[in-house]
This record gives structure tokens, C-alpha cells and sequence, in this order.
């Protein structure tokens, strides 16, 4: 049985290393890894597939960064011919980007079977190319792997079969499960801090929110020191605001590695974000999060974690971090299955669906 991967964004590595490995454990089966090149990461170095426990891509088709349409289009054109000539007997895809989305295509009209990992997830925010992505790869996929109840409940409520949809866990946990005894806090964390990261383009394209954004951090960090490592994109913003002086307590760093700034978080007195999967990360550790956004894909980490929705309400933002600081921080608890184990749970299902006597008649 030959299994081919596809990723696209180094999110997707970080999905991708326990499923491969799940998979790596057993025998009669081949794995083929495709980077599409959707997104340039310097941090994915040598060093960054060591810690995952991963090998380079076998395929790398060099995408990069483009317009939605075009990016699309680019990997459906550069990975069809891979698929032909691996003739895999089931492609998994990840997440939500567009090579996500792309691969579910090209595999739908080739009839390759499709499984897709972190299925489900829905924020109802269509004005998000990442909801088009889900729901457009949830409806050609025959394997739904779900991360969590709530991804079960949705594909039920929009037609999805019972049979295709597997509820397993979330496989970001199984990464961090694995790695975090080598996540050591940096020596910042001998004293209290809090840790930051922003790069939704509803947060930092628009210098008049940037700047609003960065006003209240200011602020919190009068009373607590904050570690802003800062994206790319954040980045060159900032560059475009004179008007605005960061606190000497908010410290601006570069992009910090996987297992480094998990170390960060599990030491943090908490965390202010807009990414998707810290809002998990922080869940399965209890650490208080403030999500800067009006939705979230992963309403569960609200409902039963420590994740908090503040909106782009700054004066809200700036409370909920007062409440924390005073010692009324939000509890939660761990989802199930989230355990370390979903990479498993889903080489098991196409395990037994490869294995399973061809149909009758």
C-alpha cells in the first residue's frame, strides 16, 4: 500500500510527522512526501525535520507565493503528474491551506481515495479563503479524519455520510505530546511574561488596526513583560508605522522555531494570538489565550479549553489580560483523543480499509 502526503505550509509538516511515523511503524506500507512550496519557511531547516522526525520531501513542486487562483492552479497542474506516477492508493491532505484544497481536487478527478486530516473544522466566516478550502475539500474527501466532536457534528449537519467521517484526535497534539520534553523556555522564562503572535491579515494589513493592536500590547506591558516574536508579514507593517513606539517591555523577535517557542508557551502566564493552532497548543498545556478574532474554526478550545474570543475589541483585549494578571484566568480541560495518538488512529483506519476483502458481486 503506497500512502503519499501532501503539504503545503509548515503547519502541515508539523500535522503530517506523526502520521508518517504512525504509518512507518507498520509493515507493506510506502510513503511519498510532496511539499508543494505553497509558503517559504527559512525555519523549516535541517534542524526543523530532525526535530519532527521526518525526511525531506521526495517532491518539492516550487510553487510559491501567488494569488490565490494561481497558486491553486500552480499545484493542481504540478502535482497531477506526480500522482500519475506514483499511482498512490490514498493521498492524505492537511489543514486548510490551498494546497490542501488543490490536491483534493486533482486526486478527486483522478479517483484517487482522499483523506482528510483535520476535517470538519468550520468558523462560518466565508469572507476566509481557509473556511473555502474546508468546506470544498470536506465535500470530495472519502476519509474524514476529525480532530474533535464539533468536526463530527458539522459534517452531519451538512449531508457528509456517517461512514466517511472518523473522529481521531488531534494530530497537532500528537507532535506536541512528542516533543514536549525537549521544549525548554528560553532564559527569559525565570521571570513572568506573556507571549504574542499575529499575522491574520484582518490584524496587521490594516495600519490603523495594527496600530490599535499594538497601543493596547503597550499598555499590558506595563504591568508584564511581553516576547512578540514577530511574522514576516507583522513585520513590514510595523516598518510602516512611525507614529507608533513599542514599550521597552514588549520585546519584538524573530520567528522562533517549533520546539523553542512551545517551550514559550508552556511557560507563559499567557498568550495573545490569532493563530489557529496555538489556540490548541495552549488548550492541551492550560494556559490562558486571547484570540484576536471574531470566530474561530476551533470552537472546542472555547467551549472546553483556555482559549478566550476578544474579538478586534482592544478594550476587551486589554481587560481580559487585567483579569488574568489578577489571578482570575479562565480554566478548561483537554478535549478527548487529543492524547498523542490520532497519527495512529488514522493509519489504522486506512489500514483496515486496505486490508478489508474487495467487494461482493
Amino acid at each position: 500500500m503506497l500512502i503519499l502526503h501532501v503539504v503545503g505550509a509548515r503547519p502541515n509538516f508539523i500535522k503530517v510527522a506523526p502520521v508518517r511515523g504512525a504509518f512507518a511503524a507498520r509493515h507493506g506500507i510506502r510513503q511519498v512526501l510532496v511539499h508543494t512550496g505553497q509558503h517559504y519557511d527559512a525555519f523549516m531547516s535541517d534542524v526543523f525535520f530532525r526535530q519532527l522526525d521526518i525526511p525531506e520531501p521526495d517532491y518539492n513542486l516550487e510553487v510559491g507565493s501567488a494569488g490565490h487562483a494561481r497558486q491553486t492552479a500552480d499545484i493542481m497542474v504540478r502535482l497531477e503528474p506526480v500522482i500519475l506516477d506514483t499511482k498512490p492508493d490514498y493521498v492524505l491532505v492537511y489543514g486548510d491551506v490551498n494546497s490542501t484544497v488543490a490536491a483534493a481536487l486533482v486526486c478527486s478527478k483522478l479517483l484517487v481515495p482522499i483523506g482528510h486530516v483535520e476535517a470538519g473544522l468550520r468558523s462560518f466566516d466565508r469572507t476566509m479563503p481557509e473556511e473555502i478550502n474546508r468546506v470544498l475539500t470536506d465535500r470530495v474527501a472519502d476519509f474524514l479524519f476529525t480532530p474533535s466532536i464539533d468536526g463530527n457534528e458539522n459534517l452531519i449537519r451538512e449531508g457528509v455520510p456517517q461512514e466517511k467521517i472518523h473522529l481521531v484526535g488531534n494530530v497537532m497534539i500528537d507532535t506536541l505530546v512528542r516533543l514536549l520534553p525537549h521544549a525548554k523556555p528560553s532564559g527569559r522564562a525565570e521571570k513572568s511574561y506573556a507571549l504574542v503572535t499575529l499575522h491574520r491579515p484582518s490584524n496587521v494589513d490594516d495600519p490603523a488596526e495594527l496600530a490599535r493592536i499594538l497601543g493596547a500590547l503597550n499598555e499590558i506591558a506595563e504591568q508584564i513583560e511581553i516576547i512578540f516574536p514577530v511574522h514576516p508579514r507583522t513585520r513590514q507593517m510595523m516598518r510602516e508605522l512611525e507614529s507608533v513606539k513599542l514599550a521597552p517591555n514588549l520585546h519584538p523577535v524573530h520567528p522562533i522555531g517549533y520546539v523553542e517557542f512551545l517551550g514559550l508557551q508552556r511557560k507563559a502566564a499567557f498568550v495573545i494570538t490569532d493563530s489557529g493552532g496555538i489556540q490548541e497548543e495552549t488548550t492541551f498545556l492550560g494556559v490562558p489565550c486571547l484570540t484576536v478574532r471574531e470566530n474561530t474554526e476551533r470552537p472546542i478550545t472555547v467551549s472546553m479549553g483556555s482559549n478566550m474570543l476578544v474579538g478586534r475589541d482592544v478594550k476587551r483585549l486589554k481587560a481580559e489580560a487585567n483579569k488574568i494578571l489578577s489571578g482570575k484566568a479562565k480554566t478548561g480541560s483537554v478535549p478527548p483523543l487529543w492524547d498523542g495518538k490520532a497519527g495512529e488512529r488514522i493509519a489504522d483506519v486506512l489500514e483496515k480499509h486496505g486490508n478489508a476483502p474487495p467487494p461482493m458481486g
